[in-house]
């Protein structure tokens, strides 16, 4: 008999052939003609979309033993996977009574698609527009293939500036038609007229489809320039001021909403929330409930607020003072060591968090230090100053003396003013000092960790020196 098959079991070829063609054979008996019917089947590819669709009859001559099907690939600008679809071999009806199919009687073809969607990036990471502008156009750009039509989605994140507040904010859909390759997204800015800082607000792009890709430039700064005039005294104060007056006004949530927002992570929004900000949640949950049920600032004006985190700072610095007091009783730790170590930690930890707050919010680091130098102030001059003073007048209206005694702190002070002498002269040798990168806070990573290392150093010596002086180690007569 003679036997008739396709040359391969596969082929693919490139979306943008055109035509092709596909072989047929015959072996085994050669004398006489046979006749075989070819008809597409559809796999993923579909018949008229992505192939021009085969239903006809081929013959072979007597001691023919090759034929040839031409087959036709649509060739569009639409990004798509590669795609299969198949031919078919059967015999004529009624005839061929001396011809079987082989085993190849089925061939896949795989499209294999040549449509480049591209990158989508954002054409630059910030821009400068003026608040008076009324509106800013961000330009987007499709580069490395321009086929076909992508879409994809961006949103604005509010930082220093606030959608409703500074520019109307929001999320949607971009897309490019085919061979566009830049687009404008033009997001309005509010002028409220009022002189204040320059501030910012980013916006990013994500989530693509046809095959195109988010480039390295997925997230850009729009800054927004004050360009009001400045005509009171107190316009430039306001100016002066690190404080974002918008940020104070869209607190206007209820208080339940406020527990809701403190229980939620990252505030509730988990589509940006991290493995980090996961983390931090669990961990400072106490914290951040305990704080929520406090009255939220609209209340009052914020008076009711003002004074309420004043009692819960008070009540709070108790708590730790006492538990660090207890904490050292039970350890056997010197009342002075507990006051120097425990204590004072507990106290000057939240004080560390607001000078990083301070400095991240400045451009110098004046309000970073002021903020170490007030703490101590209200510590030494309030923490100390009215005890003493309540006692005082509590001892002269009983007609006796009031008495402290001394104890090791000529001692603790003669070492905390040696160690508050060194970091002054290593802050000025940080703001002359170009190594130092000239300025108080920052500077080169080499330098920035020699200044941590030396501060924290100063605060061990400080520590284990006390203590040596209060165990009695060592004598120190002052």
């Amino acid at each position: 008999n003679a036997v008739v098959e396709f040359h391969a079991a596969t082929v693919a070829v490139k979306e943008k052939i055109g035509k092709f063609a596909v072989t047929i054979w015959r072996h085994g008996n050669l004398e006489p003609q046979v006749r075989v019917r070819v008809k597409t089947i559809d796999g993923t590819a579909r018949r008229g979309e992505d192939y021009v669709p085969i239903n006809e009859i081929i013959t072979f001559e007597p001691q023919q033993r090759e034929k040839q099907v031409i087959v036709e690939i649509v060739n569009d600008n639409k990004w798509e996977p590669n795609e299969e679809f198949f031919l078919r071999l059967s015999l004529v009806h009624g005839e061929n009574q001396n011809a079987v199919l082989g085993h190849l009687s089925i061939m896949e073809i795989t499209i294999l698609d040549d449509d480049n969607p591209g990158i989508i990036a954002f054409e630059k990471r910030g821009m400068l527009v003026k608040e008076s502008a009324g509106f800013v156009r961000v330009p987007i750009i499709r580069y490395k293939g321009s086929d076909g039509e992508v879409s994809f989605k961006y949103k604005t994140i509010d930082r220093s500036a606030l959608s409703g507040r500074d520019y109307v904010g929001g999320s949607g859909t971009i897309t490019f038609k085919n061979m566009e390759t830049r687009l404008l997204l033009e997001i309005p800015i509010i002028n409220d007229f009022d002189p204040e800082k320059d501030e910012h607000f980013e916006v990013e792009l994500f989530d693509p489809t046809n095959g195109a890709r988010i480039g390295n430039i997925n997230r850009m700064a729009v800054t927004i320039a004050n360009d009001d005039d400045f005509n009171t005294v107190m316009d430039r104060l306001m100016v002066m001021t690190n404080t974002n007056i918008d940020a104070l006004r869209v607190h206007t949530k209820t208080w339940g909403e406020q527990i809701k927002t403190a229980m939620s992570v990252n505030g509730g929004d988990l589509e940006n929330a991290t493995c980090c900000d996961y983390v931090l949640h669990y961990f400072s949950f106490f914290w951040k409930v305990l704080f929520a049920l406090l009255p939220p600032p609209q209340i009052f004006r914020g008076w009711l607020c003002f004074f309420s985190s004043l009692a819960a700072i008070g009540f709070m610095t108790a708590i730790i003072g006492d538990i660090a007091t207890i904490f050292g009783c039970l350890v056997g730790l010197n009342d002075t060591i507990t006051a120097i170590t425990l204590v004072a930690m507990g106290t000057s930890l939240p004080d560390t968090f607001a000078s990083r707050s301070a400095v991240r919010g400045c451009k110098d680091a004046d309000s970073c230090v002021g903020n170490i130098t007030g703490s101590n102030s209200v510590n030494v001059f309030l923490g100390l100053g009215l005890p003493w003073f309540m006692a005082a007048v509590y001892h002269f209206s009983k007609d006796s003396v009031f008495r402290v005694e001394a104890g090791p702190l000529g001692f603790s002070v003669l070492m905390y003013s040696i160690a508050a002498i060194v970091a002054v002269c290593l802050l000025v040798l940080r703001r002359n000092l170009a190594v130092f990168g000239k300025a108080e806070i920052g500077g080169p990573s080499s330098t920035r960790y020699l200044s941590v290392f030396i501060l924290v150093l100063l605060w061990v010596l400080y520590i284990t020196l006390s203590c040596l002086q209060t165990y009695g180690i060592i004598t120190f007569d002052f």
